[in-house]
C-alpha cells in the first residue's frame, strides 16, 4: 500500500499524528497490531451486551484542554465530554471526604480553613489556564509564548514538590485532595514532577474540567479515526509490525507510536549502537493493575456526595499517600496502594444497563511488573470506604500489572505511563536530544507517551512529532492550537 507516511500504532498520539500529516494534504496508513484501533481509548463489552467498560482510559481532562483537541473540535464530531460537577473527590475514613467541584468557590467552602490557601494555589492557574496547558504539553524546546504559565508552575513546584509540601496545609482533606491528583504520576512523592502534574490536573477540575466521553471513550478514537479516513488516510487493524523494514518503502516518513522496547525490537538492528544504548537505559515507573467491576448499582460510597464524582481518589492522608508512592517507586510490594475508581454511570447515565448493571472501572498503583491478582485487594480498598460494595459486585475481570503488558507492549510491567514520570525524563524522554522525536534513522519518528509531553490524552506526542516530519521530510509545516 503506496503512502507519503505510515503511523505504526493507533493510540490517541498515533492518531493524532496521522490526522495531522493528512490535513497537510498527505496520503497516510496506519498500522494497528489490535483487532480495532484506539489504544487505550478502546470500550468493549466484557460482561453483559448493554454494558460496555473502557478498557484503558476513562476520564479526560487533557481531551478538553490540549492544543491539539481545542483545534478537533470533538463537540462539532458528535462526541460529548461531559463535565462532572465534582471533578474528583478523595474519601477519608470516619465518612469525611474532600471534593474538588468544579466551582472553585465550592471547594473552596468544603475545605474549610484551608479554602483560601487552595483558592491562592488555584486561582492564578486558572487565570492563566492555556498558558499553564500550552506550556506543560508544548515539549518544552521553545520559548513560550506566555511566560506566566511556566512561572506559575515553576512556584507551584517549588512549594508542592519539596518536603514544603507537608506545611502547605492545615486540615488533612486539602492536603489529601492534591496529593490525590499528585499521584497521577506515578512515582515517588513528593517530587517537582508530581507536584507539576498536580498543578496542571488540579485546575483543570475548576476550569474546562475532568469530563467523560458520553458513551464511552472509544467515542474519542471513533472521532479521529472517522476524521483521517476523510481525509483519505487507511487502519489497517490486526497487523503487528515486527520489522521497520517491512513496512512500505514509498513512505517518506514513519511515525511510531510505540516505546523505546518495542523499538529496539522491531529497529534495533539499524540503529547506530550509542542511541540503542540510551534506549535500554530508559527507566520503567511503577506498574497498575485494574479491575473491571460490572455492579448492580451505584457503589455505596459512605460520604453519599462521592458518588457524584467522576473520579474518586482512594489513598487516605497526604502523607500516606506520599509514604506508599514512594515505596511502590522502589519496588516494595504490599501496604494498602493507591486506587483510582470511576463509576461512568454517576455522570454518564446511559452507561447503565437495562437492569441497572453498572461499569466500575479501577486502578491500584504497584510495583513494576507485579504479578498479583488485584481483585480482592482493590474490592478490600474500595469497601473501606464504601461499605458493602462487595454485595454489589455482580462479576469482576482482573489484570495484573504483569499482564498488563501482554495487553499493550507499550505498558512494560505494567507501567501506564509509557515510562517514570521524573523531572528529568519528562523532560529528555526517551533519551537527551534535543528533538526527542527524531530518531538517527531517515525519516522515523517517535510519537508515542514515551516522547515529549508524555503521559495522558492530549494527542500532543504526535502532533510535535508530526510537526517535525513535516518540516524536515516535507518542508512544510503546520500550527495546532
Amino acid at each position: 500500500m503506496a503512502s507519503d507516511v505510515v503511523v505504526v500504532g493507533s493510540g490517541p498520539n498515533g492518531l493524532a499524528a496521522a490526522v495531522t500529516m493528512a490535513r497537510a494534504g498527505l496520503s497516510v496508513t496506519v498500522y494497528e497490531a489490535a483487532g480495532e484501533p484506539g489504544g487505550g481509548l478502546r470500550t468493549e463489552s466484557l460482561f453483559r451486551g448493554d454494558v460496555v467498560h473502557d478498557i484503558c482510559s476513562a476520564v479526560h481532562p487533557m481531551a478538553a484542554a490540549s492544543g491539539f483537541f481545542r483545534s478537533f473540535d470533538l463537540a462539532s464530531r458528535g462526541v460529548e465530554l461531559i463535565r462532572p460537577e465534582i471533578s474528583y473527590a478523595h474519601p477519608l475514613d470516619g465518612g469525611r471526604a474532600a471534593l474538588a467541584h468544579h466551582d472553585l468557590d465550592a471547594t473552596c467552602a468544603g475545605l474549610g480553613r484551608d479554602g483560601r490557601a487552595w483558592r491562592r494555589l488555584m486561582e492564578p492557574l486558572l487565570a492563566h489556564s492555556r498558558a499553564v496547558v500550552d506550556f506543560a504539553l508544548g515539549g518544552q524546546r521553545s520559548l513560550p509564548s506566555d511566560v506566566r504559565g511556566p512561572l506559575l508552575l515553576a512556584r507551584g513546584m517549588l512549594r508542592h514538590g519539596t518536603p514544603l509540601a507537608r506545611s502547605a496545609f492545615r486540615d488533612e482533606e486539602a492536603g489529601a485532595l492534591l496529593a490525590g491528583v499528585g499521584a497521577h504520576v506515578v512515582g515517588r512523592m513528593p517530587t517537582p514532577a508530581s507536584a507539576g502534574v498536580a498543578l496542571v490536573l488540579g485546575h483543570l477540575a475548576h476550569g474546562s474540567g475532568w469530563p467523560l466521553p458520553r458513551g464511552g471513550s472509544g467515542r474519542v478514537a471513533a472521532a479521529l479515526v472517522a476524521e483521517l479516513r476523510a481525509l483519505g488516510g487507511t487502519v489497517v487493524t490486526g497487523r503487528r509490525v515486527d520489522d521497520l523494514r517491512d513496512l512500505p518503502r514509498s513512505a517518506r516518513a514513519v511515525l511510531l507510536d510505540i516505546g523505546p522496547k518495542e523499538f529496539l525490537r522491531i529497529g534495533g538492528a539499524s540503529l547506530p549502537r550509542g542511541y540503542r544504548t540510551a534506549l535500554r537505559a530508559y527507566r520503567h515507573g511503577p506498574g497498575a493493575a485494574k479491575v473491571d467491576f460490572l455492579t448492580s448499582g451505584p457503589v455505596p460510597w459512605a460520604h453519599p456526595e462521592v458518588g457524584r464524582a467522576g473520579t474518586v481518589h482512594l489513598g487516605g492522608g497526604q502523607e500516606d499517600i506520599f509514604r506508599q508512592e514512594s515505596a511502590v517507586a522502589r519496588g516494595v510490594a504490599g501496604g494498602e496502594p493507591f486506587v483510582l475508581v470511576v463509576d461512568p454511570a454517576s455522570v454518564d447515565p446511559g452507561r447503565a444497563g437495562e437492569r441497572g448493571h453498572r461499569p466500575v472501572w479501577a486502578y491500584a498503583h504497584v510495583p513494576n511488573g507485579d504479578p498479583t491478582d488485584p481483585a480482592d485487594l482493590v474490592t478490600a480498598r474500595i469497601e473501606r470506604y464504601a461499605p458493602g460494595f462487595a454485595d454489589t459486585v455482580v462479576d469482576r475481570r482482573s489484570t495484573s500489572a504483569a499482564a498488563l503488558e501482554s495487553y499493550n507492549p507499550n505498558y512494560v510491567g505494567g507501567d501506564i505511563a509509557a515510562g517514570a514520570t521524573t523531572l528529568r525524563q519528562t523532560l529528555f524522554r526517551p533519551v537527551p536530544r534535543w528533538n526527542p522525536h527524531r530518531t538517527p534513522l531517515r525519516g522515523v519518528y517517535l510519537c508515542s507517551a514515551a516522547t515529549p509531553p508524555g503521559p495522558g490524552v492530549h494527542g500532543m506526542a504526535g502532533v510535535l512529532a508530526a510537526r517535525s516530519a513535516l518540516r524536515h521530510e516535507f518542508g512544510t509545516g503546520v500550527e495546532i492550537g
